[in-house]
């Protein structure tokens, strides 16, 4: 079974090689530790110090390979290729976009180890003696490196990848497709489905690790309110089970009205309290703090990116570095696929920059105002006992501060909110990727299933807890990281490979406007070119122009492919005003050449001249000419059957170029993709007659219906 025939029953697109294994094992391993907590709860322990121990430099080593490879390809010339076709545009604002990013990625984890890792690492530094001031400064140091680049390089690898293959090669958007390069169309076989098995296992572990914390938290923060509410795995539990309701009312409502609505909240919130603790905390000391720490970290990012304590045998690494780690590998999934899915139109470059430091300075400004704010209490005020009050409960940590800080118990209610929607933003963004996987890719599923995925994470967050609390949810983090990590590292050599092929593609494709005229034509084209540029035209002479003259001279290229073999055909498509000569050679990449009606403003220089009895004075219209790979931004309005003829054979020629110079390119076709073919600039510039739901994505349906012009004869 490929994901083309993924079973479709009545309200149901799940993929059932993929569905039924990931169910099955999270089912064993919730009646598993159900049964028997105590048995469940050792055997964690035991393969949690195991792999620790076997396989701490495999995570570090990789680690540091996501990092440079993802950094080192924004570097490269391939940094400007585009995240969808050459003419899309992002579908959601920079603010937007990163509020989402953010959420998704790590908002629970900064709030439960703002305050408590500093302090633990203050009183127990993995070198040195604590309580010093080198001890503040290492504690800090630690905070930054876990929390920095590398955490958002192994998401940001993740998200990359997919939205690569997704929205430019129009390929599934699921984990499977980035091995497409190495297997072909064997993703849609055992091995892509055990792909996606292992990144619903990874993404299901690291939001129940999530979820686990977030209600040690959140069971904190209400005893701390109402302390007749005890802190117990009961409290804990009910907890999952009120916000994971919460979840599903957000993951019926969708991407737009849920997710990216609670996401700018989380945000709003985030920043609210950081402003807050900044301006009542030492302020001047935070900043020279923050200054001084990101100069630490940047000196010593090296040495701690292989540093695994291997002369001090200590088990430090394996609580602290390998468990956050691998908790980020096996959120990877999930937060990668989500980033990818808001992150079309963008350029690599951007999407690296974007997704790697602006998260990365915001988190360092989170560390030194909460960190360095505890431990400047600690160290200049006397407040010593918030350190046994974390090294007692980490989940206290933030609370505890606040007994130092104004409105103890107003910012303490905020932080419990905070808390709750970070759980509820990840818990339904995870549903939705899972969702996703376990369908094949497919962007829209029936509601049902969302609701079953976030069902799932409750139980198996719950579970988790019942057979170990914080040990249980760090080993099935950690194990469920190690598979992925080395799909993580395929995927990469994957993605470097079709890029190489792209290489080739741009190389076949690159030219200048200049020379595509030049010598093309007939001795008349230089006076049609300039007639072309001091014309302005509007939208009934362009239709009239795509529906007689281009439309012929794409019939007469097409009827003489197909003397000579060659499976090619017109198609027309008057909802978009397009249309396009289609030619399909088995086993190769698909050869389209389209010219699209589009609306642009009318220049400055040219307004004044235009009449006013002509349409709209503002606008005016082109026929402009898209390849596959997206909108090649030149007009060819005003051009005879000729040289538009010239034209697709130019353009043609090159694709014929492309596929002889990368022989082993893989037949990606976009079968049931067309998206990158079929959609409208983005976003569209007022194209006539389509309207479209806000939030909705900008792309038309493929047309396979060949809709043939009444008047076939040549001019």
């Amino acid at each position: 079974m490929t994901v083309k025939d993924a079973t479709k029953g009545a309200g149901s697109t799940v993929l059932i090689p993929v569905f039924i294994p990931a169910v099955v094992v999270m089912v064993l391993l919730v009646v598993g530790t159900i049964s028997n907590p105590d048995l469940a709860g050792k055997v964690f322990s035991t393969t949690l110090a195991y792999i620790t121990n076997t396989f701490g430099w495999f995570y570090m080593l990789s680690v540091a390979f996501f990092l440079v490879f993802i950094v080192g390809l924004a570097m490269t010339r391939w940094g400007n290729i585009k995240l969808g076709p050459d003419h899309a545009d992002p579908q959601y604002s920079f603010p937007e976009w990163f509020a989402m990013l953010f959420s998704a990625g790590y908002g629970i984890a900064l709030l439960f180890f703002g305050v408590a890792e500093p302090v633990l690492h203050f009183s127990s530094p993995p070198q040195g003696a604590p309580e010093t001031v080198d001890a503040a400064k290492q504690a800090m140091q630690i905070a930054f490196f876990h929390w920095g680049f590398h955490i958002w390089a192994i998401y940001g690898l993740v998200g990359l990848v997919l939205a690569y293959f997704a929205f430019r090669h129009g390929l599934p958007l699921s984990i499977r497709s980035a091995l497409y390069p190495l297997i072909g169309d064997k993703i849609y076989g055992p091995i892509g489905h055990a792909v996606d098995v292992f990144a619903i296992l990874g993404t299901m572990f690291g939001i129940a690790t999530t979820l686990g914390l977030s209600v040690a938290q959140i069971n904190a923060g209400i005893h701390y309110l109402w302390p007749s509410i005890p802190v117990s795995t009961t409290v804990q539990i009910i907890c999952i089970a009120v916000i994971t309701g919460l979840a599903i009312f957000s993951v019926v409502a969708g991407m737009d009205k849920g997710v990216k609505r609670l996401s700018i909240l989380n945000m709003f919130l985030a920043v609210t309290l950081m402003i807050f603790v900044f301006i009542v905390g030492p302020s001047i000391h935070i900043l020279e703090t923050f200054l001084q720490n990101t100069g630490s970290y940047l000196n010593n990012i090296v040495e701690r990116t292989f540093n695994l304590e291997a002369y001090s045998h200590s088990d430090w690494i394996g609580n602290w570095t390998l468990f956050i780690f691998g908790w980020t590998i096996a959120w990877a999934p999930f937060v990668g696929l989500f980033i990818a899915k808001i992150s079309r139109g963008r350029t690599i470059r951007q999407f690296v920059v974007g997704v790697m430091l602006v998260p990365s300075i915001f988190t360092f400004m989170w560390f030194s105002v909460f960190g360095d704010t505890a431990l400047n209490q600690i160290m200049e005020e006397g407040y010593t006992a918030l350190i046994g009050e974390v090294q007692n409960n980490q989940a206290i940590a933030l609370f505890k501060l606040y007994e130092v800080l104004p409105l103890t118990s107003i910012v303490s209610f905020v932080t419990v909110i905070l808390i709750i929607t970070f759980f509820v933003t990840s818990s339904d963004s995870g549903s939705l990727v899972i969702d996703s996987l376990a369908s094949g890719g497919a962007l829209h599923t029936p509601v049902w299933q969302r609701v079953f995925w976030a069902s799932a994470e409750g139980v198996v967050a719950s579970s988790l807890l019942l057979a170990g609390g914080l040990s249980a949810l760090q080993t099935m983090t950690i194990v469920s990281a190690l598979p992925f990590s080395i799909i993580m590292i395929i995927a990469a050599l994957g993605m470097w490979r079709a890029l190489t092929i792209e290489g080739h593609h741009q190389r076949s494709l690159k030219t200048d406007v200049q020379q595509r005229f030049s010598g093309t034509g007939g001795r008349g084209l230089w006076r049609r070119r300039l007639h072309g540029l001091v014309t302005f035209p509007d939208r009934e002479r362009v239709l009239e122009f795509l529906a007689t003259t281009v439309s012929k001279a794409m019939h007469r290229v097409e009827r003489e492919l197909i003397k000579e073999n060659w499976n090619a055909e017109v198609h027309t498509d008057e909802e978009y005003q397009r249309i396009y000569l289609e030619v399909i050679k088995d086993e190769q990449v698909d050869f389209v050449y389209e010219i699209r009606l589009l609306e642009h403003d009318l220049p400055d220089y040219a307004a004044k001249e235009m009449p006013d009895s002509i349409g709209d004075p503002q606008v005016y219209y082109r026929a402009e000419v898209f390849l596959r790979r997206g909108g090649q931004s030149y007009d060819i309005y005003g051009f005879d059957q000729q040289d538009i003829i010239t034209d697709i054979l130019d353009q043609f020629e090159k694709h014929l170029h492309f596929l002889h110079v990368s022989p082993a390119i893989l037949p990606w076709r976009m079968e049931e993709h067309d998206d990158m073919l079929a959609s409208p600039p983005e976003p569209p510039e007022r194209e006539p007659g389509v309207d479209r739901p806000e939030g909705q994505a900008q792309s038309a349906p493929p047309v396979r219906e060949n809709i043939q012009p009444s008047d076939k004869r040549d001019d």
